[in-house]
């Protein structure tokens, strides 16, 4: 997180906007869903993505770090804000934003640990060899974030607690299926080796052969059968919020369909869902009797 000069004071506002700046420009597809929300509630997710964002990166986008200078930023982000938790603010650019969040709406404090816990295991583990396997790392870096949104969106019932984990593993499965070739580069496999056997598929080889048609297949539905399961929880919403994540659902699922349009290929291509498509979907949901 970039220092500011002592004499530099950061307002809340000043944080909320550099959160927001953040969602802008790296989660576009979360951004353009969260303006779908009242004002009031929008700035919250905005928060929660920064923080978790600013982890990412920590592990991802720190150029030529060794791993224990990483580790060490990673534990130092967390102290930071469970120390500011302890004292209720924070004079941080990014974090003055997201202890008021989770203040203002009684975030349990050990969400953020079991995050910082899975983005940790990024830098040592490069392999998961089961599908449970998988969702044990997956509920950290990815269901965890369900269970920080559910207290901003406010659900009319606790039996949204399961589907907005399963719309958090829909999520991370996605970008797990859309970035093989990025997390090949990082070294890392995000699909699960007993998977890769079943079918004969390499990902290392990163050909488009029909094992790996097969593997891919198989993966994408799986992937679906967790946002079917998502949602059954978005009755559970208030009309607003169900907007809100009724169009990152359909954004992010949009991704699965672009994967297949391309033949299974993403090792040469990015499936991505245009901009146009994500400000549109915005704009309608956002309309008056929607």
């Amino acid at each position: 997180m970039t220092a500011v000069a002592q004499h530099t004071v950061v307002t809340l506002e000043d944080s909320y906007e550099r959160c927001r700046a953040l969602n802008k420009r790296y989660g576009t597809t979360y951004y353009w869903s969260t303006l779908v929300l009242p004002r009031i509630k929008r700035h919250h997710v905005w928060a929660i993505y920064a923080f978790c964002r600013h982890a990412d990166d920590i592990v991802d986008d720190l150029g030529p770090v060794p791993v224990a200078e990483r580790a060490a930023a990673l534990q130092a982000l967390g102290d930071r804000l469970f120390a500011d938790l302890a004292v209720g603010r924070s004079d941080d650019p990014i974090l003055k934003a997201v202890v008021h969040t989770i203040r203002a709406f009684d975030h349990d404090p050990s969400c953020f640990r079991r995050f910082l816990d899975a983005m940790a295991k990024d830098l040592t583990i490069a392999t998961y060899e089961t599908w449970d396997d998988l969702l044990g790392y997956m509920d950290g870096s990815a269901a965890v974030i369900g269970e920080m949104m559910l207290p901003i969106l406010e659900p009319t019932s606790p039996l949204a607690l399961a589907h907005a984990r399963d719309l958090g593993f829909a999520f991370q499965l996605t970008n797990f299926l859309r970035d093989v070739d990025e997390d090949l580069d990082r070294g890392r496999v995000y699909l699960p080796q007993e998977d890769l056997r079943r079918f004969g598929a390499d990902p290392h080889r990163r050909t488009v052969d029909e094992p790996w048609r097969g593997l891919m297949r198989f993966e994408l539905e799986r992937c679906r059968a967790l946002y079917r399961s998502a949602d059954e929880g978005v009755d559970l919403l208030p009309p607003a919020s169900a907007r809100c994540i009724s169009a990152a659902r359909t954004l992010y699922s949009e991704i699965l369909d672009r994967i297949e349009g391309a033949g299974y290929d993403v090792f040469t291509t990015r499936a991505r869902v245009p901009t146009w498509r994500k400000a549109s979907l915005a704009i309608r949901l956002a309309l008056p009797g929607r």
